[in-house]
This record gives structure tokens, sequence and C-alpha cells, in this order.
């Protein structure tokens, strides 16, 4: 899945895969290193000793736990989202941007070294980064999403995030082809306006090619999108997209009187 963009401009693009190619190989190491962010989708699942500790000591632990969230947060970019009622083997998780991969080792060290780290494990992590899309990049309009590096979370009430693996086949395709394919990808999501795409690259930064997270105050909106989805032609080459978190966006407060 990629970016929406007025469907004009998908003709546009398939004439310039050539000079995509080119550019790619102009840049230096240097220029792709600039203004890149790292995102991390930590997602926290509480052990059931948490619910038999006394209320006071509950209590203790949660302003610890807040206190490391509001120094964290101003350092980079940290969002927390309840899953409470969504998964049953996750709880709550947090979004993290940084253009330091310190800044996450050190929020999750201190969050599992404080009193309610003893009652947290980690059943899944997604690590990726920033980078421009091959495929739009000698066209531009405002707010086009695969052209900025640099992630800024909305307030949308919801937020749907799952690690994207390609089949190698899609790798070997002439870039015109998969160039007409994600253009398929791009009408379709111009459809659903009130989704918001955040896509970052992980190739040999974790398991998964991508992760792809959408923003919407509409969980319809993104059903519908996702079903449409599946009779593009560059759905054929998905091969892992799972598992999917549902996950509501809540503030450090809203999330810690729901644990």
């Amino acid at each position: 899945m990629t970016t929406a963009i007025s469907t004009k401009d998908s003709q546009a693009y398939s004439s310039t895969s050539n000079s995509h190619s080119h550019e790619r190989k102009s840049q230096s190491l240097e220029e792709m290193r600039e203004g890149r962010q790292f995102l991390r989708y930590t997602f926290f699942k509480l052990l059931p000793t948490w619910r038999t500790l006394q209320p006071e000591i509950r209590e203790s632990a949660k302003l610890e736990f807040k206190l490391a969230i509001d120094h964290y947060s101003q350092r980079m970019i940290v969002k927390t989202f309840s899953q409470l009622g969504t998964r049953g083997d996750t709880d709550f998780m947090i979004w993290t941007i940084s253009e330091r991969l310190e800044d996450f080792q050190d929020l999750v060290s201190d969050i599992l070294r404080g009193s309610m780290g003893k009652h947290l494990v980690i059943p899944y992590s997604y690590l990726s980064m920033t980078r421009r899309s091959e495929y739009i990049r000698d066209h531009k309009h405002p707010g086009q999403e695969g052209d900025s590096l640099k992630k800024i979370p909305g307030d949308a009430k919801y937020l749907f995030v799952y690690p994207f693996v390609k089949k190698r086949e899609w790798y070997s395709l002439p870039m015109e082809d998969r160039q007409r394919m994600m253009m398929e990808h791009v009408r379709i999501g111009h459809k659903y306006s009130s989704v918001k795409i955040n896509t970052s690259y992980s190739f040999g930064l974790d398991d998964q090619e991508f992760v792809l997270s959408f923003e919407s105050d509409y969980p319809s909106d993104f059903l519908e999108l996702v079903m449409e989805l599946r009779s593009s032609d560059a759905s054929k080459y998905t091969a892992i997209e799972t598992p999917l978190f549902t996950c509501v966006s809540s503030s450090i407060g809203e999330l810690l009187q729901l644990i």
C-alpha cells in the first residue's frame, strides 16, 4: 500500500520510471542519510501479577511510568495507545519516532527497570526507518506522504499497524510494471482521504520489509480500503501482512486509568 494522491498524477509517473532509477543511483550515501528518522512500534502486555498488587503500589508504579514517558517525550516523539478490548495478546502500544536508535533503547530500559516493568512483557515490536518512495520522486504536491522523511503523527482516534513483506518475485519485475501496480494502489487510496498512511522501511533493520500504519477517525473507512486493495494487481505479490493491530489513541493519563 502507498500514499493517496490525485488520479491525474499517475499518468505522469509511468513516463518517469527510467529517471527514477537514474536519480537513485546518483545519490551519494551521505545524501541518503540526511534527515531520516527511526520509528518503533512497541507492544506491551501486562502480566497477571500486575492486578494482584495493592492499589497504592499500582498507583505509585503508574506515576513512575508516566514520569518516564513525560521525560522521553522531550527527546523524541512519543505516542501511547490502548489495545484493551481490541487484542488479547497486547494491552498497550508506544509509538516512538527519533533520529537516534539510542533513544528507543534508553526508554525501554527505563520502563523495564521501573516498578511496572516487573509486570510487563513485549510480545511484539517493529523497527523501521523513513525513506523517500522510489515511485513518486519526480512529482510532488502538498501533503504527499511518500516524499517526506519526517513523520508527524496526527490526532486521529485510531491507528492500524502491521508489518509487511512482499514476495521476492516483486523485486524482479520491471520498474514500469511495479510503477503501474503501485499507481493502482494510489488511485484506490485516494478514494479514502480520511485514512492517512505512514510507510516506513525495515530492510536490514528488522524481520519485515516495511511497517505500515494508518491513522483515521473511521475504522470502517480503513476496512473498506483494505477490502478494495485485495483485488488490486499488487496484492498477489504480498507475502505477509499480519499480525494487524487496532490501536486506540490514548494520552498517558487515559491509558493509565485503563490499566
